[in-house]
């Protein structure tokens, strides 16, 4: 599959972070597909990556976008993707690594498939899949699976899907300037699904990150779940999700909560909680309160 014609964009979006870039610089370098280019939106307000840029420039296909006055995670891979003209494009997260076979394996699953948009799970290093629920067969993604079916870092697009839809949708994500901090991987793919494009799930396709402390989570993973819960109750509401769909959504992690309560473990009574409101929050279109 790799010749001249079949290429790789991975844009990363980034802030705040340093030493993790060189954990996924690393593993790139190692991919056995080597016709790919990096991306690297900067958001920082200084030149912290400046001199790593510098470093691993000679090595990789790398080019640095500086854009201190952008926010947000898909503000800045719509500023990166447009600026390529690879076959494919991925978005790394900037805390995220990839085994050596990841790339390879991916082109030649788009080939099989003739699909238009690849996506695939988290996974610890030993492949134990984790941070969500992922299908366990391969299949086609549709508007029912696409919550179990994807993770923003593990999708794969051809460069014409992006073009059809436009891109992410710079309001919702991680460092957007709403409430809505999550779940644009599924906003993304249900637009795409609602143009007639076609999405393939595969649980072979898999990346790997750090896991998230859900079972002793602290303050800062308890606000997590508030507004990563806000970011999927708004992507219900605005693909128009029937209310059914919703309160399954908002009930689940509600009865998780009174399931830890009973044990008096109050951090993941804490959590499941922020998760239920926050997605209450998100298909009612407003906040209430604090995050708690």
């Amino acid at each position: 599959m790799e010749s001249e014609q079949v290429s790789v964009a991975l844009v990363v979006t980034t802030r705040g972070r340093t030493y993790q870039l060189e954990k996924l610089f690393e593993s790139l370098k190692d991919q056995d597909f080597k016709n790919l280019e990096i991306i690297l939106v900067d958001q920082n307000d200084d030149e912290r990556l400046k001199p790593i840029c510098e470093r691993w420039q000679p090595i990789l296909k790398l080019r640095r976008i500086w854009t201190p006055d952008e926010r947000g995670s898909s503000r800045g891979r719509n500023v990166g993707w447009v600026q390529t003209q690879c076959s494919f494009v991925l978005f790394p997260d900037d805390d995220c690594w990839y085994p050596n076979t990841f790339l390879s394996s991916a082109v030649k699953t788009m080939s099989e498939t003739d699909a238009d948009i690849l996506t695939g799970r988290a996974a610890d290093e030993n492949q134990r899949t984790i941070n969500g629920r992922f299908e366990l067969a391969a299949q086609w993604v549709n508007p029912r699976n696409v919550w179990t079916t994807q993770i923003e870092w593990m999708i794969l697009f051809k460069r014409s899907a992006l073009e059809a839809v436009g891109g992410f949708d710079a309001d919702i994500g991680i460092g957007a300037l709403t409430p809505w901090q999550s779940c644009e991987g599924q906003d993304i793919v249900l637009r795409a699904l609602a143009k007639g494009l076609k999405c393939y799930y595969d649980p072979s396709f898999y990346g790997h990150h750090a896991e998230l402390d859900i079972y002793t989570p602290d303050e800062a993973m308890c606000r997590k779940g508030r507004m990563y819960g806000r970011g999927l109750g708004h992507v219900l509401r605005i693909h128009k999700y029937k209310p059914w769909s919703a309160l399954n959504w908002v009930l689940r992690p509600a009865v998780k909560a009174c399931f830890f309560l009973r044990p008096g473990n109050l951090p993941r009574f804490r959590y499941y909680g922020n998760v239920a409101v926050g997605r209450w929050e998100g298909w009612n279109g407003r906040i209430v309160g604090r995050t708690n």
